[in-house]
């Protein structure tokens, strides 16, 4: 009777358990098939009748019961296969093929590795990283074989980049914005890389994207235009205003070198890089204190003033209701930076010229890629956690797990 409950607590379909041994560093118990089980081949996958060449005894690593390790010595049979003539051990549907470990105990380490690192995953299991590494990678690929192929579809979807590695080594996300999730990425960010996730959706699905939301760059939206020619392109809100803060910042600093050669201490002081949030924060959230320190500056420097003039006017647009008095706040803002005199954004006022149509989709269709950046951080703190990863491939499935369909917190 003992045997018969032991058998029905561990739930292990059509084995029966046999012994079990108590020690210090857990349990053993030995299971065996039931006669009546028929031998499906792990070669052909079929069910042989016929007579067992050999046994043989597996130790598997389960579930843990009451906090103590659980070593499973499973009896397989052997025999020979009825298509190649070869003997073959039975295929056991509980066991992870090739990894000594059940599947709940495999799907145990990829819940657990999507909270934390291999290594901690490895000591509380009492496993070493290596076999964390293996089971977790078998599990993802086999996840994203049932999730990711085909590509699920989107209709709004945001594209964007983000550093994998140092030496300018990218890889690109496509995010689906209304379930918030990364639906497919690979390396690279030319539109070559945005060319096979168009080609791998295919047509139809392609004809389906109402909209786009990207960070200007014209690999990604030479390749939505050819692909998904139906597609509203935006480039998206947060981008643009990153953009602007850059050439501030670019401003900034050539006025803080030109200070310093001058000598002029209280300017350069006013303008080091710990003082530079004052110009890239939103006027509106700065405090008192800061607003002072704002007008000191600009009051001190003819291109500060202007830069943040620019920056504030261009903000403007977006505050319009309606994508005609956008264009023509936009254009307005075009001349003046031409006239500033200023090169960074002269530089800038072309580079929005060529792309205002997107800037002005915005209103049209107010999609952002603000949950990109946010998947971008997540992304990066998985980087540093690790300490990198050596192996590309694993590295964008535990993307996935993390951020993705693959996540244990998803429900497909």
């Amino acid at each position: 009777m003992r045997g018969y409950s032991i058998t029905q607590a561990l739930s292990l379909p059509e084995y029966k358990v046999t012994g079990v041994q108590n020690s210090l560093d857990g349990l053993r118990i030995e299971v065996e098939p039931y006669k009546r089980k028929a031998f499906v081949c792990s070669h052909c996958g079929e069910e042989h009748r016929g007579t067992v060449n050999s046994i043989k005894n597996v130790t598997v690593e389960d579930l843990r019961i009451s906090g103590k390790r659980v070593r499973l010595v499973v009896t397989k049979r052997r025999m020979k296969c009825e298509q190649d003539g070869r003997l073959h051990v039975e295929r056991v549907e509980w066991l992870k093929p090739r990894a000594r470990v059940t599947k709940r105990f495999a799907e145990d380490v990829y819940r657990l590795t999507s909270i934390t690192t291999n290594t901690e995953a490895g000591w509380y299991l009492g496993l070493d990283d290596e076999k964390v590494y293996r089971i977790d990678f078998e599990t993802l690929e086999d996840l994203a074989a049932k999730r990711l192929e085909p590509i699920p579809s989107p209709e709004n979807m945001s594209v964007d980049e983000v550093s994998w590695r140092k030496y300018y080594r990218y890889l690109t996300n496509v995010i689906d914005v209304d379930i918030r999730k990364v639906i497919w990425n690979s390396m690279g960010r030319t539109s070559e890389v945005l060319d096979k996730f168009y080609n791998n959706l295919g047509k139809d699905n392609c004809s389906k994207i109402k909209s786009v939301a990207l960070d200007g760059a014209m690999t990604y939206i030479s390749s939505t235009a050819k692909n998904a020619p139906g597609a509203l392109i935006v480039y998206d809100k947060f981008h643009v205003v990153q953009k602007l803060n850059t050439t501030v910042d670019t401003v900034r600093k050539l006025e803080l070198r030109k200070a310093r050669q001058e000598k002029r201490d209280d300017l350069a002081e006013m303008m080091d890089c710990k003082q530079r949030f004052v110009l890239l924060k939103n006027k509106a959230n700065l405090t008192e204190n800061q607003k002072n320190r704002l007008e000191r500056l600009c009051a001190l420097n003819d291109s500060i003033y202007k830069a943040m003039l620019l920056k504030e006017s261009f903000l403007e647009v977006y505050t319009k209701k309606d994508e005609s008095s956008a264009q023509e706040c936009l254009n307005a803002w075009f001349a003046q930076a031409s006239a500033s005199g200023i090169g960074a954004f002269v530089a800038l006022a072309e580079k929005f010229k060529v792309k205002a149509r997107y800037i002005l989709n915005w209103f049209i269709k107010r999609i952002s890629s603000a949950i990109s950046e946010g998947i971008n951080n997540k992304i990066k703190r998985l980087k540093r956690m690790a300490y990198g990863y050596r192996n590309p491939h694993y590295f964008l499935l535990k993307i996935h797990q993390h951020c993705g369909l693959l996540s244990p917190r998803f429900s497909p």
